[in-house]
């Protein structure tokens, strides 16, 4: 708000996305294709962009002796960046890397049955893939930046570097993972669903 009101000298509303567009989805028809499902494991979907931290997030489970596998689906092909790290880590151990899948329901049970969500974007607002691993109750590993804190309503876990994830993932049994997810549902429930969206678009507009 002080941003743009500094720099354009008007007044600004921030609205959130909705995500109760997102279900879970039952493991079991699709364990041949994804045999890590089977499995506790990490997930991510992102846009490959240097502001996500992937290649941060990448170098930490392929250079650790982590117990826990690292998967990420993302549009790799779409930048010289993104070529570049499928190049190099799509054959460490610890890390399976996919292209983007745009069949809802076979997204929806990668990011549905993961251990854990890791959301690494430095910059950017109430993004979309945050929101939705909310409603989905998923456990969620946040970079610390304000506008993750302020979307997870500073609920989630957070790191600020490779040594703070790296600990955080050296730690995971000690986290209370049931807690974790019961809180981030409720709290989608309550502030993002697409009817608590549109209410705030109405307001918006009546005050205008």
């Amino acid at each position: 708000y002080d941003y743009v009101k500094e720099e354009y000298n008007t007044d600004s509303h921030l609205i959130a996305y909705g995500a109760n567009h997102v279900s879970c989805v039952e493991p079991f028809p699709y364990i041949k294709k994804y045999s890590f499902l089977t499995s506790p494991y990490i997930f991510t979907v992102c846009r490959i962009e240097p502001e996500n931290n992937i290649e941060m997030q990448l170098k930490v489970f392929s250079e650790n002796d982590l117990p826990i596998p690292y998967v990420i689906v993302g549009n790799w092909s779409s930048s010289d960046y993104g070529m570049r790290l499928y190049e190099k880590y799509s054959t460490k151990k610890n890390v399976i890397l996919y292209n983007p899948i745009y069949a809802n329901e076979e997204l929806n049970v990668l990011r549905s049955n993961c251990h854990y969500y890791l959301h690494g974007h430095s910059a950017g607002g109430t993004n979309p893939s945050l929101v939705e691993a909310m409603y989905l109750g998923l456990p969620i590993i946040a970079f610390g930046v304000n506008y993750n804190r302020e979307t997870t309503f500073n609920q989630a876990v957070y790191f600020n570097d490779s040594n703070d994830l790296l600990e955080l993932l050296s730690r995971l049994e000690e986290l209370d993972r049931e807690e974790m997810s019961a809180v981030m549902y409720k709290l989608a429930r309550k502030n993002y669903s697409w009817k608590a969206i549109n209410k705030k678009y109405v307001k918006m507009l009546k005050s205008i």
